[in-house]
């Protein structure tokens, strides 16, 4: 990795929750970031203005959808990555859908392997000749305990996570001769607007379910983003969960 006050993290989704709580975390750290996120341009636009002003940081928003390659490849033709490389990839972008899969369109299906999966690989494909060519670099794919056990009700969100997780495994042990660690968080349930769709009720029901008896922090999750970005690169291929011991 490059000199700490030099380094360069793209993170997507971050214009809210956890991609917002990484955002702030990583620049306190001094981290130049790229931010996108897929409508909330207003919010994120804000986020980065306040980021640069409070950090000393190079902060530049972007209003990508994920799922679209040719979005994704103007992304990276930016001169903000040109100049400053990428040293870490945080792949948060995500969305849920909540219903029975019979009843679920083919749209809504290839909608969310779109956001969650497909953007996954095209952020990737462009991030790592930046990191080839310095023998160095972190990714950190944002995944969830869905993905590890499936979840009834989410059937198209439980695929995209698992997917998530294989893809970790597997490119970790392709780009691993390089100096190149990948590593997931499969999260568990964390304060996010994602749960919007859940009553308080339903929310309570799961609380009761998780020993550490509470919903977890976006500042949690971007703590863990963190630890692992600064860890040494043979940290790599792993999946870690973090959810108060609930999955």
């Amino acid at each position: 990795m490059k000199n700490e006050m030099n380094r360069t993290a793209l993170v997507t989704g971050a214009s809210r929750g956890i991609g917002k709580a990484i955002a702030e975390r990583l620049a306190k750290e001094g981290y130049n970031l790229a931010l996108t996120c897929s409508k909330d341009a207003d919010n994120l636009n804000k986020l980065a203005k306040c980021l640069e002003d409070e950090y000393n940081i190079k902060c530049i928003a972007f209003v990508v959808d994920g799922g679209d390659c040719e979005q994704v490849e103007r992304l990276f033709e930016n001169e903000f990555f040109k100049e400053n490389g990428i040293d870490l990839l945080v792949n948060n972008a995500g969305i849920s859908y909540v219903g029975l899969l019979h009843e679920m369109t083919p749209e809504e299906w290839h909608r969310v392997i779109s956001v969650n999966l497909d953007s996954v690989f095209y952020t990737c494909r462009k991030a790592i000749p930046y990191m080839l060519s310095r023998h160095a670099g972190r990714i950190v794919n944002i995944s969830s305990v869905w993905g590890n056990v499936g979840a009834s009700m989410e059937v198209a969100y439980s695929t995209t996570k698992g997917g998530i997780n294989t893809f970790t495994k597997a490119l970790a042990k392709e780009l691993a001769p390089s100096g190149i660690a990948v590593n997931a968080i499969a999260c568990g349930l964390i304060d996010t607007s994602m749960n919007a769709c859940f009553s308080e009720e339903d929310l309570a029901a799961v609380v009761e379910e998780i020993p550490a008896d509470r919903i977890g922090k976006p500042e949690e999750v971007a703590d863990m983003v963190l630890r692992i970005a600064e860890a040494p690169d043979y940290l790599t291929g792993q999946i870690v969960t973090i959810d108060g011991g609930w999955v």
